[in-house]
């Protein structure tokens, strides 16, 4: 029997074990509680800083007016805190298709306890009694950091099943205030293995995965193409004789303008006056069109084919203009909101509910996707990229189609769960076609090869024209993370401590876009892209400075300089007084501490106001 002393000690260790739990207790606004399981990358990470070194070799570059993308190889959490230096506030849509924590697709977390047991992490079978806390350590690590990069109106997507898509909405909810949309995707087809499956076991088979939209500025100014209908709407049996498809175009124009007159209605009113309606059955009759061939003519003719529809407000305009008109077929405006519509005159006065307006099949022969997408193609996708990858590929389509919700064609487009490269490639094939300039940052580890042998082939691939000939010629830059750390620069040499400072330099050129190297020398870097340059100078000899600045005064691009003072301040930044064309930026702050530390405490540092 345990005697008193040994009781209290047992429950003293209870004590602190239960408190060191209570710590780690995750709880949030929206809901989500979870056991935070530390990561071992917090253990690699102290008393250092992540770093992103050139892989220069592997640098593509085949049209200087083109975007130059980024892949960065390593564990995207390190990846993503380079990005807090350099693209805070400046990502437009950050699309990820992260692990889906099945209990068999891989999920390995390397929990910080255990490292020297399972140094590659710790496997995560879906019996796991922490499964969902470790995943959601995992991500919410990593969204914290993603959702600082974006900017006032930016978005994430994550693509999800069933196993974690409840905890991932109120994650997202918690990084979005609340702001989120869940999509249903179909992503296989009722047929194969599956079905034979479901035959023997009686149970559900799996048709849909979802996207998330998370908009901290709130779903909306989202850009979506409408979906070509396959089949014809029998409501539409009515077909214009006497009109003309340069009427229908002078109609759409007159309806898009923001503001409809009574001049426009003129005009439309000439156009309805020669109409002649017939039905659609007895045009097809007349001009004795094939069954096989129905289909076809109907939607080529979906110009002058209609349908009608009551409407109450549509009938009391269209009341108060029959007093004063003899025709037919007629237009009106809506008293508030000034829009345009056809009206069909001749409904008998005592109908409570006529069927008074027109409405073309061209204007509804398409429809928004919404929050169910099943028309994006899901078979077949072996061939896409060039590459073979055994997790697989999302389709090109669906990551087309989420790029391009957002409008802007010179957007910048995050993937921090790269695999094979598929956000890399729809990024190239939507600048091809709209003419766009986006650019991506794409971040993969290297395990079992997949950015060198995988991600980096694929955007290879879509360059040369893997496809069909149809080669895209952009640019690509390739980075590793790295870090710089207080015991590497304290036992470094001086040459070593050069080389650290050169690799927090190369942070700064992607922090200002400008990724090609014109000049390095042990004092100063100095970076380009078309528009401009980026110039940091870090040595603290004067004669170096002076070979610096006739370097910078003959560059005729307006120059960002990043610049360390040792002495007076304003004696440097007087140095550069007459030359207009530059600005001096500041070092953000993480990198301004490696800094200190290389150069020592008699560095000063020169800030803008």
């Amino acid at each position: 029997m345990a005697t008193d002393k040994e009781l209290i000690a047992e429950i003293n260790a209870l004590k602190k074990k239960l408190e060191i739990a209570n710590n780690r207790i995750k709880t949030q606004k929206y809901g989500i509680t979870w056991l935070d399981v530390p990561e071992g990358f917090e253990e690699e990470s102290e008393n250092q800083m992540p770093v992103l070194t050139e892989v220069k070799e592997k640098a593509i570059k085949t049209d200087d007016e083109k975007p130059t993308h980024l892949l960065i190889e390593g564990d995207n959490y390190h990846s993503l805190t380079c990005l807090n230096y350099t693209h805070k506030n400046k990502i437009d849509l950050i699309y990820i298709d992260p692990p889906y924590n099945t209990g068999s697709d891989g999920f390995r977390y390397k929990d910080k306890r255990v490292l020297d047991k399972y140094p590659d992490g710790t496997d995560v079978p879906k019996e796991h009694p922490l499964r969902h806390s470790y995943w959601l350590s995992f991500m919410s690590k990593r969204l914290e950091l993603a959702f600082r990069l974006l900017k006032s109106d930016g978005f994430i997507v994550v693509s999800i099943d069933d196993n974690e898509v409840a905890q991932l909405k109120m994650l997202l909810d918690e990084y979005s205030n609340g702001n989120t949309k869940i999509i249903a995707v179909k992503m296989s087809e009722a047929s194969g293995l599956k079905m034979g499956a479901t035959s023997r076991v009686k149970n559900i088979p799996k048709y849909k995965e979802y996207i998330i939209y998370a908009k901290p500025s709130g779903v909306n100014n989202l850009h979506f193409d409408k979906i070509k209908k396959t089949d014809w709407d029998s409501e539409y049996n009515i077909f214009w004789e006497n009109f003309k498809k340069e009427d229908k175009e002078l109609i759409d124009t007159i309806s898009s303008q923001d503001e409809v007159t009574e001049k426009d209605l003129v005009k439309v009113d000439k156009i309805l006056k020669s109409i002649k309606k017939v039905s659609v059955n007895s045009k097809v009759n007349e001009l004795k069109i094939k069954d096989k061939d129905l289909n076809k003519w109907l939607f080529d003719n979906s110009w002058r084919i209609l349908r009608t529809a009551a409407s109450s407000s549509v009938k009391r305009l269209a009341d108060e203009k029959r007093k004063n008109t003899s025709q037919t077929y007629f237009s009106v405006i809506s008293l508030r909101d000034k829009l345009l519509y056809l009206v069909k005159g001749d409904y008998s006065p005592s109908s409570k509910s006529p069927r008074v307006q027109f409405i073309f099949a061209e204007d509804n022969l398409k429809y928004h996707p919404g929050d169910i997408w099943y028309d994006i193609k899901t078979t077949g996708l072996e061939a896409q990229g060039g590459i073979e990858f055994k997790n697989g590929k999302k389709p090109l389509d669906l990551i087309q189609r989420i790029i391009k919700s957002n409008t802007n064609k010179n957007s910048i487009v995050l993937d921090f769960f790269a695999g094979s490269g598929t956000t890399g490639e729809a990024v190239l094939r939507l600048n091809k076609s709209d003419n766009g300039k986006r650019q991506f940052i794409l971040m993969t580890s290297n395990e079992e090869d997949i950015a060198e042998k995988v991600c980096y082939q694929r955007i290879i691939n879509t360059f040369n024209g893997y496809a069909s000939n149809d080669s895209i010629p952009e640019n690509l830059k390739y980075y590793k993370t790295d870090f710089v750390g207080v015991n590497n620069i304290l036992s470094a040499s001086d040459e070593d401590k050069s080389s650290l400072a050169h690799k927090a330099g190369y942070l700064l050129s992607i922090a200002e876009n400008t990724l090609e190297e014109l000049e390095l020398s042990k004092c100063f870097q100095i970076f380009e892209n078309d528009k401009k340059v980026t110039a940091i100078y870090f040595k603290e000899e004067l004669t170096e400075m002076e070979i610096f600045l006739d370097k910078v005064q003959n560059i005729k691009k307006p120059i960002i300089l990043y610049l360390f003072s040792w002495g007076n301040r304003s004696e440097f930044e007087s140095l550069f007084d007459h030359l207009d064309n530059i600005t001096i930026k500041t070092i953000p702050q993480p990198i301004l501490e490696i800094y200190k530390k290389l150069a020592g405490k008699r560095v000063k540092i020169v800030k803008t106001k």
